[in-house]
C-alpha cells in the first residue's frame, strides 16, 4: 500500500465530516470567548486530535462487526487499511490529545479530555445502550468550557451555553446514526436511536435542533435582538425541512448534514449578534 492510499484510508477512517465539523464549532468557540489566536489555536487542535482517535477507535473497535455488515464505506472492514493500522493510528492521535490538553493546563486541558474520554466511551460500549446519547450529551455540553476554562481567567460557561450544547449533543447522535439503524440492528447495536425508530429519531432529532436555538435565542437574558431571530428562524426552517426529508428516506444523510448546518447558524448569528460566551 502506497503511503498516499494508507493516508487516504486512515483520513476516511477518523470520520473527517463529523470531526470537521466539532473542530470548526470549537474554533468558533473560542472566538465567541475571546481567547487569543494562540491559545484558541491550542484549544481548537486539542479538540481536533481528539477527534481523530475518537473515530479511529471506532473504526478499529468495530472492525469485524462493520466487516459482518459488509459495510464498504468504512475503510478498516473493507480492507483499504488494517485495524492494527487504524488501532495505532487511534492511540497516536490520543497520547496528542493528551499533549496538547496538558499544554493548555487546568481546568481547559482535563476538560478537552473529557470531551475525547466521552468519544471512547461510546466506542467502547455506550453506543449500544439506552445510554448511547449521554457521551454526546456530555462532550457537546462541555465544548462551550473547553473554550471558556482555556481563558487567562478560567470561568465556567453560562448554564444556556451548557445546556445547548448537550441538546445539539444529542441531535447530532441521532442525526448521525438514523441512517445505519438497518446495519446496526444487524449487527446487534441498540443503542437510544434504534429503539425510538426511524421515523420516531427523525422527529425527536428536529425538536432537540429547535430547543437548542431556542436556548441560545432566550438563554442569553434580554432582547435576542435581529441576528438571533434570524439564526433561530433559519434553523426552524431547515429542521422542518430535514425532518420531513428523513422521515421520508431515513437513510439519506441530510439530516445529519442539516444538524452541522444548524450547529453553524446558531454560532454564526449568536456571533454577529455581538454577546459573548
Amino acid at each position: 500500500m502506497s503511503p498516499s492510499t494508507l493516508v487516504r484510508a486512515l483520513a476516511l477512517s477518523c470520520h473527517p465530516i463529523p470531526s470537521l465539523a466539532v473542530t470548526a464549532l470549537t474554533a468558533g468557540l473560542a472566538g465567541l470567548a475571546d481567547l487569543p489566536l494562540g491559545r484558541g489555536v491550542l484549544v481548537t487542535a486539542a479538540v481536533f486530535t481528539g477527534q481523530l482517535s475518537i473515530g479511529l477507535s471506532n473504526d478499529y473497535i468495530d472492525a469485524e462487526r462493520d466487516r459482518a455488515v459488509r459495510r464498504s464505506d468504512k475503510p478498516v472492514a473493507s480492507g483499504q487499511v488494517s485495524p492494527a493500522i487504524a488501532g495505532i493510528a487511534a492511540l497516536v492521535a490520543l497520547i496528542l490529545t493528551l499533549g496538547l490538553s496538558a499544554a493548555l493546563g487546568w481546568p481547559g486541558g482535563a476538560a478537552a479530555v473529557l470531551t475525547t474520554a466521552c468519544g471512547w466511551l461510546y466506542n467502547v460500549g455506550l453506543k449500544a445502550t439506552i445510554a448511547s446519547w449521554l457521551p454526546y450529551a456530555v462532550a457537546f455540553g462541555m465544548l462551550p468550557a473547553v473554550a471558556t476554562l482555556s481563558a487567562s481567567h478560567p470561568r465556567w460557561p453560562a448554564p444556556w451555553a451548557l445546556a445547548a450544547g448537550a441538546l445539539l449533543g444529542v441531535a447530532a447522535h441521532l442525526a448521525n446514526v438514523l441512517p445505519d439503524l438497518r446495519e446496526d440492528a444487524e449487527a446487534g447495536v441498540r443503542g437510544l436511536p434504534h429503539r425510538l425508530g426511524a421515523k420516531a429519531c427523525a422527529l425527536t432529532g428536529a425538536g432537540l435542533l429547535l430547543a437548542a436555538s431556542a436556548v441560545i435565542l432566550f438563554g442569553p437574558g434580554g432582547q435576542p435582538g435581529l441576528w438571533r431571530w434570524v439564526g433561530f428562524l433559519a434553523a426552524l426552517l431547515v429542521a422542518g425541512a430535514a425532518a420531513a426529508s428523513a422521515y421520508r428516506d431515513p437513510g439519506s444523510q441530510r439530516f445529519f448534514r442539516a444538524t452541522i448546518l444548524i450547529a453553524a447558524m446558531d454560532l454564526a448569528f449568536f456571533a454577529l449578534s455581538g454577546t459573548t460566551l
